[in-house]
C-alpha cells in the first residue's frame, strides 16, 4: 500500500475489481470507495473564450495512459467540490510594488474558497529567504486572513521550499487526496533565490501527492520576467493554470493610446497613481481571483484503475492524456502523468 493510500484515512479501500464498473456521479456526504491503485484525475475544460464547459458527461472523456485507452470507474462534476488548499505567499522584495492589492486579493480568494464549512480547509505558507508554515490546516478562513493582513514583504524567495513544505509539513484532512482534493495557489512571480529544493524535485513531490498548482503572477506590467516559465511548468504538469492580471493592463488600448500621456515615469495612457490606473489594476486582479476560484471549484473528477499491457515494463512515471472527441477546440487542463508508487511518507502528520 502506498503512502497516498495510507494518508487517505477516511477512504474505504477495496480489492481489485470491486469499484463499480459504470462511472457514477458521487453524491455529497457518501463514503468514497477507492482501490489502492486508482488514479485520480481532476480535469478543467474551457472553450476558446476561456469560459468553463460544464455540461459534459463521462462518455465525453477519453483518457489515455501511456497511449492506452482507459475505462473510467468514477466520474463527478459537483460544484463546490471539497478541497484543501494551500495559499503560498511570496514575501520577497519583488512583491513590494503591488503588495497591498495582492494582499486584498488573496484574502478575497481565501474567503471564497473557505466558506466556513467542514468540507473546505486551507493553510498558509509564506516564503521569503525561508519558507514558513504560518497557519496550519484549518476550516477557519479568518485565521488565515488575519495573518495575511499583517504580512509585509522583504527578503529573498524560497518558492520551491514552500511547495515542498506544502506537500510534507502540514496537518492532513480525512479523505485526502480523493475528497477533499489537494490544491496549491502560489501568489508570486515564480522567482526562486533561496530554496534547498529544485524545481524538478517539487514538481515530482506535487505529482506524487496529487497536488494541483495554480498561480497568480505578481510580475508588474512592462518588466521582464525570466521566471515565468517556472510558474507555467508548475501549473501545466500538475493540471493547474497561471493568471497574469498585470500583463493585460493595456490590452484594450491601441499603440497610439498606450503612449499618450508623457510623464516622468513614462508615457502611458494609465498614469501611475491616477484613478484609471488604480481601477484597471484592481479590476484585473479581481478577475484573476475569480478565474482561479471558478477553475478550482468546477473541475470534473475522473478515476480509473490503470489498464496496462501485460508485457509492459514498469515505469517510474506514466503519462496521461485527456481527450474530448466531439469538442476539438476546447482547452483541457489535467496533470500530465503520475507516479505508480508514491514516495515513502510523502506527507507527514
Amino acid at each position: 500500500m502506498t503512502s497516498l493510500t495510507r494518508v487517505a484515512v477516511a477512504v474505504t479501500l477495496f480489492g481489485f475489481g470491486s469499484t463499480p464498473a459504470i462511472p457514477q456521479e458521487q453524491e455529497p456526504n457518501t463514503r468514497i470507495q477507492v482501490q489502492v491503485n486508482e488514479v485520480i484525475l481532476p480535469v478543467t475544460v474551457t472553450d476558446d473564450k476561456g469560459k468553463f464547459v460544464s455540461n459534459l458527461a463521462a462518455k465525453d472523456f477519453r483518457v489515455l495512459d501511456e497511449g492506452r485507452p482507459q475505462r473510467l470507474r468514477f466520474f463527478s462534476h459537483n460544484e463546490k467540490q471539497p478541497i484543501v488548499v494551500g495559499f503560498l505567499m511570496d514575501m520577497s522584495n519583488n512583491t513590494r510594488l503591488h503588495w497591498k492589492r495582492y494582499q486584498d486579493a488573496v484574502m478575497e480568494l481565501v474567503w471564497n474558497l473557505l466558506p466556513g464549512e467542514p468540507r473546505y480547509s486551507g493553510y498558509l505558507i509564506s516564503y521569503a529567504s525561508n519558507a514558513e508554515l504560518l497557519v496550519n490546516t484549518t476550516t477557519d478562513s479568518d485565521k488565515i486572513t488575519d495573518k495575511i493582513r499583517n504580512m509585509k514583504p522583504g527578503g529573498g524567495a524560497a518558492l520551491f521550499d514552500a511547495i515542498y513544505m506544502a506537500c510534507t509539513r502540514r496537518e492532513l484532512v480525512q479523505g485526502e487526496p480523493y475528497e477533499p482534493r489537494r490544491v496549491i495557489v502560489v501568489m508570486g512571480d515564480g522567482h526562486d533565490s533561496a530554496s534547498k529544493k529544485t524545481l524538478d524535485e517539487v514538481i515530482e513531490i506535487a505529482q506524487r501527492n496529487l497536488v494541483t498548482v495554480y498561480a497568480i503572477s505578481t510580475m508588474a506590467y512592462g518588466f521582464d520576467n525570466p521566471d515565468r516559465a517556472v510558474l507555467e511548468r508548475l501549473s501545466e504538469e500538475t493540471g493547474g493554470r497561471v493568471e497574469y492580471p498585470l500583463n493585460t493592463l493595456y490590452k484594450d488600448l491601441s499603440a497610439n493610446t498606450y503612449f499618450a500621456q508623457p510623464s516622468d515615469e513614462g508615457s502611458y495612457a494609465y498614469k501611475v497613481g491616477t484613478g484609471g490606473y488604480e481601477a484597471e489594476i484592481s479590476s484585473n486582479i479581481i478577475k484573476a481571483v475569480g478565474n482561479l476560484a471558478g477553475d478550482i471549484t468546477t473541475q470534473y473528477v475522473l478515476r480509473y484503475v490503470p489498464d496496462v499491457e501485460p508485457e509492459a515494463k514498469p515505469k517510474v512515471f506514466r503519462h496521461i492524456k485527456v481527450e474530448i472527441a466531439n469538442l476539438p477546440n476546447v482547452k483541457i487542463r489535467a496533470r500530465t502523468g503520475y507516479y505508480p508508487v508514491a514516495l515513502p511518507a510523502a506527507i507527514d502528520h
